[in-house]
Parts: C-alpha cells; sequence; structure tokens
C-alpha cells in the first residue's frame, strides 16, 4: 500500500514562514509601545500622587486652623473668623426671611385680586 504515511505527535495549525527581520520589527515596535504606554502610566500616577499630597497639606491646614480655634475659644477668646461667619449667617438668615416674606405678599396680592 504505497501512499503516505502521517507521523503522529504535531497537531494544530503549523507555523507559517515568517520573514525574520518583519518578526524582529514587529517585536521592536511592540516593545516601542510597551515603553510609551509605561511612561503614561508613570506620568499619570505622578501627577495623582501630587494632586492627593496638595490635598492633603490643604486639610492639614485647615485642621491646624480649627485647633487653633479651638485653643482660643477655651481661652474664652472668639476668634474674628468665627464672628464673621456668625454674622454672616445671622444676615443671609435675615435676607432668606426677608425674600419669603415678599414672596408670601405677593401671593396675597395675587390671589386676593379679582
Amino acid at each position: 500500500v504505497g501512499g503516505k504515511v502521517k507521523k503522529p505527535g504535531k497537531r494544530g495549525r503549523k507555523p507559517a514562514k515568517i520573514d525574520l527581520k518583519a518578526k524582529l520589527e514587529r517585536s521592536r515596535q511592540s516593545a516601542r509601545e510597551c515603553r510609551a504606554r509605561k511612561k503614561l502610566r508613570y506620568q499619570y500616577l505622578e501627577e495623582l500622587v501630587s494632586s492627593r499630597e496638595r490635598a492633603i497639606c490643604a486639610l492639614r491646614e485647615e485642621l491646624e486652623m480649627y485647633k487653633q480655634w479651638c485653643m482660643a475659644m477655651d481661652q474664652g477668646k472668639i476668634p474674628s473668623e468665627i464672628k464673621a461667619l456668625l454674622t454672616g449667617e445671622e444676615q443671609g438668615k435675615a435676607q432668606q426671611n426677608s425674600t419669603k416674606l415678599a414672596k408670601a405678599v405677593k401671593t396675597e396680592a395675587n390671589s386676593s385680586s379679582p
């Protein structure tokens, strides 16, 4: 029986005969792209870290300010910033009340008109 005899063992696709120069160039290009992605990733992480550090510094300054306010109030002194906040809130409440009153008067005037 004189046909071809199959050799057992290797299955699946046989690797195509690829030009070695083209394969090497693809590998180099892939490495360049990988390095570029890595560089971008590190830049992003550095920016993220620096923004978080700035936020932390701002929060520390705010905390220190509150600590100083509390120490002043423990000594019986009211810091001018707190006075300003309180008077600002009182003025804001007064403005809200006057606005509500004006709206109520307008509503009554409109509803009582024939």
